[in-house]
């Protein structure tokens, strides 16, 4: 009997057997994981996965021009408002005064804001020593990273050239060059309120409520930056979540629910322990008549902005970026060196307002102090929204694109509703919690 061998295909170099990599899945050794896998791995990095070469060395691209725009020769602005530098020096040398926001090292009174958008200029200021740039290096990055959260925002509902128009927007706007390189709460203010929103859209896509209490634990951070401005944009997420997360209306209230939960611990926690420490262990609460955080929270920071109550009508000197000669005196008193106070700016007059940001009502938008912040884009914003919620009138009722208009949109029109009709202190420099608003509705 005679049998014929086949012969070993693993002889034969043109065998797909004896390729590298083809072997049997069972046996197959993993290949040399030298250059090549180094290079896919870059490669990777670079241009992404599944997506167009050029998607990615945009995004970067973005990234880079607002790291620019945001830090050259970012100390040029010395230390920017004297008010709240002050308050940074002092945490930067006493716990105490680094979480209550003391204007002084001494714990005498705080600033008439929260403390949150000071903590990490006084950590590095503690850490490197506190001069112009330890202060303002982390407004300029939190600049930087609420373009990145834009961007990523647009792009995961309409695609990546959207999103590159939305980051684009943000990071031109006049009101962002100026705000993410300046000590201000509302660079913190800004990155809390784009993360908040980035992070409804993820969760509006498959129901996520986990995405949504996290949420709400950034708004509940934002209230720490700059009280109930923080909570504006609030109605625009819930009522996105509320329309269009794809799961039954009971989970979606009760997804709600822990949103509100994750609000009320994060802010809570400080409002708790700045009440239950006792008062001669703590700065006195300014703009407050009875040393009261909530009270600062409701009166001088919440109504009065609105109404025009409290002596809240057309803001003191200093109030705005410039500095106030005041509280530098006070803070050399307090043996804080380093900077001097600037010049207070001129009070504006009461009725209205008209001193800062001009007259309330239905244009002040369009005067001459916000139109060349961020309102010139406001009617396109507008065009754009209501176009988009018209195409996307008979889409079903889970439409990511419609959900994120609402969320873009309602931001838009709540603030500038806001902003256009409060009768206390407004300065134009408030634009910049318009600004995502505005940019998401353009990227969409």
């Amino acid at each position: 009997m005679t049998t014929s061998l086949a012969p070993d295909a693993t002889a034969d170099p043109s065998s797909p057997r004896s390729r590298p990599g083809s072997a049997d899945p069972a046996t197959r050794r993993r290949p040399f994981s030298g250059g090549a896998s180094a290079g896919n791995r870059w490669q990777r990095l670079a241009f992404g996965k599944d997506q167009p070469r050029w998607v990615r060395p945009s995004a970067f691209g973005l990234l880079l021009a607002s790291a620019f725009i945001y830090l050259w020769n970012l100390t040029n602005s010395g230390y920017a408002n004297s008010f709240y530098a002050a308050a940074i020096q002092a945490g930067s040398k006493n716990w105490v005064a680094w979480f209550f926001g003391s204007i002084d090292a001494g714990n005498a009174i705080t600033v008439d804001k929260p403390p949150a958008a000071f903590w990490i200029p006084g950590l590095l200021g503690r850490i490197f020593g506190f001069d112009s740039l330890t202060m303002l290096l982390p407004e300029a990055l939190m600049g930087v990273a609420s373009v990145a959260l834009m961007y990523a925002a647009v792009k995961r509902v309409s695609g990546p050239v959207a999103g590159l128009l939305a980051g684009g927007a943000l990071a031109a706007t006049p009101v962002a060059a100026l705000m993410f390189r300046f000590n201000n709460p509302d660079a913190m203010l800004t990155l809390c309120l784009v993360l908040a929103a980035y992070m409804t859209v993820r969760a509006v896509e498959k129901a996520g409520w986990k995405w949504l209490a996290g949420a709400g634990a950034i708004i509940g951070l934002a209230f720490l930056t700059k009280m109930l401005q923080g909570m504006v944009i609030v109605p625009a997420l819930a009522l996105a979540y509320l329309w269009a997360a794809p799961t039954t209306l009971r989970r979606r209230l009760l997804h709600l629910l822990g949103a509100l939960g994750g609000i009320i611990v994060v802010a809570g926690a400080y409002v708790l322990a700045f009440t239950l420490t006792p008062a001669g262990m703590r700065p006195y609460m300014a703009g407050s008549k009875t040393n009261s955080f909530l009270e600062l929270t409701f009166g001088y920071n919440g109504f009065a902005r609105i109404f025009g109550t409290m002596g809240n009508r057309g803001g003191g000197a200093g109030n705005a970026p410039g500095g106030a000669a005041d509280v530098g005196a006070a803070a050399a008193q307090s043996g804080l060196s380093g900077f001097a106070g600037g010049p207070g700016g001129a009070g504006g007059p009461g009725g209205g307002n008209a001193g800062f940001g001009g007259s309330a009502g239905l244009l002040r938008m369009f005067g001459s102090s916000f139109g060349t912040e961020i309102s010139w884009l406001l009617p396109a914003a507008l065009i754009l929204l209501v176009a988009g919620l018209w195409f996307t009138r008979r889409a079903i009722r889970t439409d990511r694109v419609r959900a994120s208009l609402i969320v873009w949109g309602g931001w838009t029109l709540i603030t500038a509703a806001v902003f256009s009709f409060m009768t206390g202190t407004v300065h134009p420099y408030y634009a910049i919690a318009l600004a995502p608003g505005i940019a998401g509705v353009i990227g969409i």
